[in-house]
């Protein structure tokens, strides 16, 4: 919106002011994800508790059937964060919904030629922030096509190879998101992520020395969750990078 301003000469002059930045709330998100809003409301509750979402931690309140929902809402690079995770078709409904908004959201025509600049500038900017977020968040969908296949449970360095991961970074990622932790050395998954399927643990005696052993071993269906859960993780760590 147009506004006037005092020069330092005392003259009026029409300045150019700045939009409002757009948000997307969290019930937009479950519509467009064809998800259930708590799911989504969780994802994010999980992001916040992890300090991965620059949006003000405030929510709302909506009366739906007469009881209340919490619903966050969300700046374009959260929301990319959020949804990393999900399929082409959302992330595209989802930037289809972005533009509408940035339209939206769009100053008033310039009165002058040095708004007409001053906007070109902000808008190549804008561009090119959205496509690195775009970028940086993109989930490793190709991930599932690739490993959900597999058969068999896997061990730490074939995963790491299939995600074509570095074995130090993705075993910090391991232990840094709670999935497997160290016992006597060896990397040993959490009871909750043994009990969901994802992992096994292969135990037997070491024929060199006698000794009892016990081997951390990824299902499919645990190949295919952990890719998922490795590829949000990069995304964050790329847009902190990008964003800091």
């Amino acid at each position: 919106m147009n506004e006037a301003m005092i020069s330092p000469s005392g003259a009026v002059t029409q300045g150019f002011s700045a939009s409002p930045v757009p948000t997307m709330s969290s019930r937009e998100i479950a519509d467009l994800a064809e998800a259930r809003h708590n799911d989504v409301v969780s994802t994010i509750e999980r992001l916040f508790n992890k300090g991965l979402l620059r949006s003000s931690r405030k929510s709302r309140i909506e009366a739906t059937g007469g009881r209340p929902v919490e619903v966050y809402d969300l700046i374009e690079r959260d929301v990319y964060i959020v949804i990393a995770g999900y399929s082409d078709e959302v992330r595209a409904r989802i930037i289809d919904r972005w533009q509408q908004l940035e339209r939206g959201a769009l100053p008033a025509v310039p009165q002058s030629f040095a708004d007409a600049l001053r906007l070109a500038a902000e808008q190549a900017d804008q561009i090119e922030r959205q496509q690195q977020a775009l970028q940086a968040a993109a989930p490793k969908v190709e991930f599932v096509d690739r490993y959900a296949s597999a058969n068999g449970s896997q061990g730490f360095r074939q995963v790491c190879k299939l995600l074509k991961a570095n074995e130090a970074r993705f075993r910090l990622f391991l232990l840094d998101q709670r999935i497997a932790y160290r016992l006597d050395g060896t990397l040993t998954p959490f009871q909750q992520h043994i009990d969901a399927g994802r992992f096994e643990v292969k135990t037997g005696i070491a024929h060199a020395n006698d000794r009892a052993f016990a081997q951390m071993r990824f299902t499919p269906k645990g190949v295919n969750w952990v890719a998922g859960e490795w590829g949000k993780y990069l995304a964050a760590q790329q847009q902190e990078g990008a964003l800091s």
